[in-house]
């Protein structure tokens, strides 16, 4: 079970990451503040593996707060500021969420966290936990087509709808993308701009403003450059 604190001066965004935090069996909230000092004393008493913090806070910032600490546990940073992530990567902090957080969104942050769990704490997290489904069914032409994620490049959204690109053809599928995000594993794909989710395995390059896949430039939309540059920092 991963003990985890919520650090937020806005009672709303603590409900928020409660509730997204309950779809999660392993962990459990040890303790929810509003300030950084009040942090500092929980931590002092309890055994916390993953600290929520927002940022922008009074007395302390979340940022200076993570700094002060000498061994902080693993830290995901809750914002509605977009100023803060570079300073955020630099303390190798696990992700950076931007308010108002959705729970595909907050999926991946979790599995990011999990992703940085050593081999032994993995296996004893849910030793008999099923092996993870590598293909879905997408409807078009009345059929339902299987589509195996490894052989996915992208998804386009084009209104009402969505076309999978794989290595062997296209599928048009009547799908809103913001549906089809929360079905992906997050460890797998991420979304990169309004219009696009790309496969991690699949990326060529990364340039000043879009992604290359099979040799198509994709554009990255500002609101996705936070969550792009922690899959960089993890991946290094």
């Amino acid at each position: 079970m991963y003990r985890c604190l919520i650090i937020d001066d806005e009672p709303i965004a603590i409900r928020v990451i409660k509730k997204h935090l309950a779809a999660f069996t392993d962990f459990t909230v040890v303790a929810e503040c509003s300030n950084a000092l009040e942090a500092m004393s929980i931590l002092a008493k309890e055994k916390v593996d993953l600290l929520f913090c927002d940022i922008q806070m009074p007395q302390l910032t979340g940022v200076d707060f993570i700094r002060s600490l000498s061994h902080p546990p693993k830290v995901i940073f809750t914002t509605a500021y977009r100023d803060y992530a570079i300073e955020a990567f630099e303390l190798q902090v696990v992700d950076y969420l931007l308010k108002p957080i959705s729970f595909g969104r907050f999926a991946r942050a979790i599995q990011h966290f999990l992703d940085q769990q050593s081999p032994k704490e993995k296996a004893e997290e849910n030793p008999t936990a099923p092996k993870e489904v590598d293909f879905i069914f997408l409807k078009a032409d009345k059929k339902h087509y299987k589509v195996n994620l490894a052989d996915v490049l992208y998804f386009e959204s084009l209104g009402d709808y969505v076309i999978a690109h794989t290595t062997a053809q296209k599928i048009v599928t009547k799908e809103r993308i913001s549906h089809l995000q929360e079905t992906l594993p997050p460890h797998r794909f991420i979304q990169i701009h309004r219009s696009f989710i790309i496969s991690i395995s699949k990326i060529e390059t990364v340039g000043p403003g879009f992604i290359e896949v099979a040799k198509k430039k994709l554009p990255v939309g500002r609101k996705y450059k936070a969550e792009l540059s922690a899959l960089l920092e993890n991946k290094q």
